[in-house]
């Protein structure tokens, strides 16, 4: 009897002990050389292991804490590395000539920078793949890696770079200095990214002629630029919207390097921030924007120390059905929120301007916003931006310095083929609104007061057909304006302050 229990045991574990070394499991890259000693060059150890998972059908290529120093690694399909508590992996420095995979031909225009056009020269690259993940808790930290645009060989640029993949999984890890761009995604579909924490030098998030997106609880530092950034360049040499996206529960900062993750949050470094406007950090669609943007959606997301929203077209793409609420900001550097239709046009030849449309914004409240910029929508002269809706927004803009209350712009100028930032426009005549070529435009339950003095009015519209403000609360100057119109039809004001009920046609140019 005791002899049928002992065999019935060793039964299950011989079948547990198949289960586990079954094709598909776990390969420790320690198994096939690696040191994790933080001098070894783990490299090839690395890769090897990777292509024995591949070989086996793919599995879990597992790093057990240490810190492994290492060149590009080659990811390939039904892969996932698995970075363990303790787990760091290191981005090396190229020594002489040996370094990162060579850029690889790019899709051979001028539409976008350097960086979006090569993905190979990174720390974890991966192209034409299905079914990769990359999970946590360990770290990837970008020592090695250039924040600029290397044209040569053996330099690395990108933390992760990702090239028409598709069921992409990025999970529960740590970024420090990810270099050009922590990830470069690049017409990847299906993809989650859930619960990072990035502080870097650069772009954090760059997602780039994506569909079907989801990001969520993910903290992410990038003072020298963008921390979610949605773009579509023609660096697959032909255009595709980025569509179908999520972005919820995430926070976004631009305090100084490093000090995200070491808990101290600093604000020591915004004269280092390389186009010398204040810490980035923040949540835009833009610029490279030749395919578009289409069905997205930003919810419960916190803005800190950095600047505010941007909604960008300039390149020929269409912007439309965009959904954000339950947005909170403190210390905003520019323009809280920020649409701009431009006519930069880097794109093929004959591209037309494109359009920004269908825009609902809702729950946002600001606190200590740069009032230089107002909140700036502005389409072009023939292209206006189209149905907006603002509702529920409370904005506190801080005090403006003497300095730059001398230099408020008279006439504030188009930048038709400009960079679209909102210090480009200088300091606008308005310190709340600043809208033109619109049309259709809803401000609905919007409270907007100063912290200080201000002469400026409110809101300044130029160029609109069709507006309506509506339970519009505002703190007025003693010596200005609530309101400001110039070529102005189809206004419709309610139950706002200062302002008293009245639909005006058209006006030429008015103060109220």
């Amino acid at each position: 009897m005791v002899l049928r229990y002992v065999f019935l045991l060793l039964g299950l574990l011989a079948i547990s002990l198949q289960s586990v070394a079954a094709p598909g499991g776990n390969f420790n890259i320690r198994d096939y050389g690696a040191k994790g000693d933080s001098a070894t060059l783990d490299t090839d150890a690395i890769n090897k292991t990777i292509e024995a998972a591949a070989k086996a059908g793919g599995g879990t290529v597992y790093f057990p804490a240490g810190t492994y120093r290492s060149y590009s690694i080659r990811l390939q399909s039904r892969i996932s590395l698995y970075l363990d508590q303790g787990a760091t992996l290191l981005a090396a420095t190229p020594v002489g000539e040996i370094g990162y995979d060579a850029p690889e031909p790019g899709a051979g225009n001028s539409f976008q920078d350097f960086g979006h056009s090569h993905w190979h020269n990174s720390l974890i690259w991966g192209e034409n793949l299905t079914d990769i993940s990359i999970l946590g808790p360990g770290t990837i930290y970008g020592h090695g890696l250039t924040r600029e645009g290397p044209h040569r060989a053996p330099v690395g640029n990108k933390a992760i770079a990702l090239k028409l993949c598709r069921n992409v999984i990025l999970k529960d890890f740590t970024m420090l200095l990810g270099g050009h761009f922590a990830l470069l995604a690049t017409g990847v579909d299906n993809l989650t990214i859930d619960n990072l924490k990035i502080d870097t030098n650069r772009d954090a998030l760059d997602i780039d002629c994506c569909r079907n997106v989801r990001i969520s609880n993910c903290t992410i530092n990038s003072p020298w630029d963008d921390a979610i950034c949605l773009k579509s360049s023609f660096a697959l040499g032909y255009a595709r919207a980025t569509e179908n996206v999520t972005i919820t529960n995430c926070q976004v900062s631009g305090y100084d390097r490093g000090t995200l993750l070491n808990g101290t949050c600093q604000r020591k470094e915004a004269h280092l921030v390389p186009d010398k406007e204040g810490p980035t950090g923040r949540i835009k669609f833009g610029t490279e924007s030749n395919g578009g943007f289409k069905n997205i959606a930003i919810s419960n997301c916190v803005f800190e120390y950095c600047r505010g929203l941007a909604l960008e077209t300039v390149d020929g793409g269409l912007l439309e059905d965009v959904t954000i609420s339950n947005i909170t900001m403190r210390d905003i550097i520019n323009a809280p929120i920020f649409l701009r239709l431009g006519g930069r046009l880097r794109a093929p030849a004959g591209t037309e301007i494109g359009k920004l449309r269908r825009i609902n914004i809702s729950n946002v409240n600001v606190y200590n916003a740069d009032s230089r910029f107002a909140t700036l929508i502005s389409g072009l002269p023939g292209h206006p931006i189209e149905d907006v809706r603002l509702s529920n927004i409370n904005i506190w803009y801080k005090l403006l310095e003497a300095a730059d209350a001398s230099a408020i712009q008279k006439v504030v100028p188009e930048h038709e083929k400009d960079y679209p930032e909102p210090q480009k426009f200088g300091v606008i005549p308005a310190y709340g609104f600043f809208i033109r070529h619109v049309k259709n435009i809803e401000l609905s339950n919007v409270s907007v007061k100063f912290l200080g003095q201000e002469t400026r009015p409110v809101l300044l519209l130029t160029d609109v057909q069709g507006a309506t403000l509506r339970n519009v609360t505002t703190q007025k100057p003693p010596t200005a304006p609530t309101l400001v119109l110039s070529d102005v039809s189809n206004l419709t004001i309610a139950d706002s302050e200062h302002l008293k009920n009245q639909k005006l046609r058209h006006v030429k140019s008015k103060a109220l």
